[in-house]
């Protein structure tokens, strides 16, 4: 989820601390953040912008700066994935609390930065260096995860290398998103506005094709927080399946996992490609 600190002008800065969390949202929660089309995480809209404003709230009382904040943001990230490396359903369960405090910062860093008037392009770069970082970094992990330990040369190595490959494909189909905005800049074009309209394909059969993949939304498998749930859900699997008498069934369930999540990113970079060809975004 990008926050809205990339949104608009900076709102004027508010040198006092809110006296209250209704007058806070009102500054840092406007309608324009709230109904965006594509910027905000479905756990925001669902629960997190509601949680947000009560974390805020104390941050605005410290003097800690929104690129701080966003700072923490990423080490939550990167211990989202550090907490994988621990085997188990212990790992998985403490990366899926962590992937939440990592959104939930996401959202106070541009709550604070709107409050104090002080977007900007450091903190727009910041918050894209937590979540490039953060969601390469789970699939290293994933890889770590499904070779167990201790390693077995040379045969773990074809578990790590597939969770590098994971980590290369969800990185660049993050970036061809930003390819859209730095093309249309490049071209002279205005800044694409948060509207649905904005990335439906011009062309029938890639309409078709992507209200289709609504009813199996794998192409949303590669945030963080949709990492985390899979990995959790994994975890449990490998528990029951461990239960039923299979062998390092958890450790199975693991190698399954990547194996499956690898093609199917694949899948999902050529379809992100092809709808944003097929698309006004890149239109002049």
């Amino acid at each position: 989820m990008s926050d809205a600190k990339t949104a608009g002008a900076p709102s004027a800065p508010h040198r006092r601390v809110p006296t209250s969390i209704a007058e806070q949202r009102a500054v840092t929660q406007p309608p324009e953040v709230r109904l965006r089309a594509n910027a905000e995480h479905w756990t925001a809209s669902l629960y997190l912008r509601r949680i947000s404003p009560y974390l805020t709230w104390p941050l605005l009382h410290t003097a800690i700066s929104a690129n701080g904040v966003t700072g923490l943001m990423i080490l939550a990230g990167w211990s989202t994935a550090a907490a994988l490396l621990i085997p188990g359903i212990g790992g998985a369960l403490l990366a899926l609390v962590l992937g939440q405090v990592q959104m939930l910062l996401d959202c106070s860093d541009g709550e604070v930065a709107r409050w104090r008037g002080t977007s900007s392009p450091a903190g727009v770069f910041l918050d894209k260096v937590g979540h490039y970082t953060t969601e390469a970094l789970i699939a290293v992990a994933l890889g770590i995860r499904a070779a167990g330990y201790p390693f077995e040369v040379p045969g773990d190595f074809a578990w790590t290398t597939l969770g590098f490959a994971l980590a290369l494909i969800i990185v660049l189909n993050k970036a061809l998103n930003d390819m859209v905005h730095v093309a249309r800049a490049n071209a002279g074009l205005t800044k694409l506005a948060d509207r649905k309209e904005e990335s439906v394909p011009t062309q029938s059969l890639v309409a078709t094709l992507r209200r289709a993949a609504r009813f199996v939304p794998f192409h949303r498998l590669y945030h963080s927080v949709e990492l985390t749930i899979i990995v959790f859900a994994a975890a449990v699997l490998g528990l029951v399946v461990s239960a039923a008498g299979v062998a390092d069934g958890e450790l199975v369930v693991d190698r399954w996992l990547v194996g499956i999540l690898v093609p199917l990113s694949l899948l999902a970079l050529a379809g992100h490609f092809v709808a944003i060809m097929a698309s006004r975004r890149v239109r002049g």
